[in-house]
């Protein structure tokens, strides 16, 4: 997946460092530009972006960041992710991948914007996938979006791989939805845009 000719990063098929940084530059930008085009003149863009590669080098509100993760942190308004393990999915996974991980944890930062709160957390999760899902596949009708032959798979192994284990409760703190129900998610807000993510 690249932007357009003309954007930030426009080459795929590698798997540099500097294609990384291009890539996750990229999708902060376009996913700004896509909820900036859908809130219009009262939306604010998320502040900051923030890599980190140690567990507790950032905090929200007081609680350590984890390793392996990424995360929207509503009291800062910033996203931050654990550079060396996104730098490993990208590798693994592919360049669609961080377009998903950004697209994800900018929708929770817009949920914030919105004052949207629901009672569990795995319907919080499963709505910010279904509105990764819309920007990519609106980005992607628009044309702002390219996408490769290998991109659709690369977003469902993408989307297998941050799935909850078997077995995890529905319910519980933390859930965020298997693999099966991220993939639906997302693939609903992809088709059918915002409309299939309740907003």
């Amino acid at each position: 997946m690249t932007p357009a000719p003309g954007t930030s990063s426009n080459e795929d098929g590698t798997d540099t460092p500097e294609e990384f940084s291009a890539d996750i530059q990229a999708a902060e930008e376009i996913a700004a530009e896509y909820w900036a085009e859908r809130l219009g003149a009262g939306f604010s863009p998320v502040q900051q972006l923030i890599a980190y590669e140690r567990e507790g080098d950032v905090d929200c509100s007081g609680e350590p960041l984890p390793r392996n993760n990424a995360v929207y942190c509503s009291a800062g308004d910033f996203i931050a992710y654990d550079v060396n393990w996104a730098f490993d999915a990208f590798r693994q996974i592919g360049d669609a991948f961080l377009f998903y991980l950004l697209g994800h944890e900018y929708a929770h930062g817009i949920q914030a914007r919105l004052g949207i709160r629901k009672e569990f957390t795995i319907e919080q999760e499963l709505q910010a996938d279904c509105m990764a899902g819309a920007f990519i596949g609106d980005k992607a009708r628009e044309g702002r979006l390219l996408m490769a032959d290998n991109d659709t798979q690369e977003l469902a192994d993408g989307l297998e791989s941050v799935g909850d284990e078997p077995g995890q409760p529905w319910f519980a703190e933390g859930s965020h939805g298997s693999a099966e129900q991220r993939m639906d998610a997302f693939a609903g807000g992809y088709e059918n845009s915002l409309e299939s993510c309740g907003l």
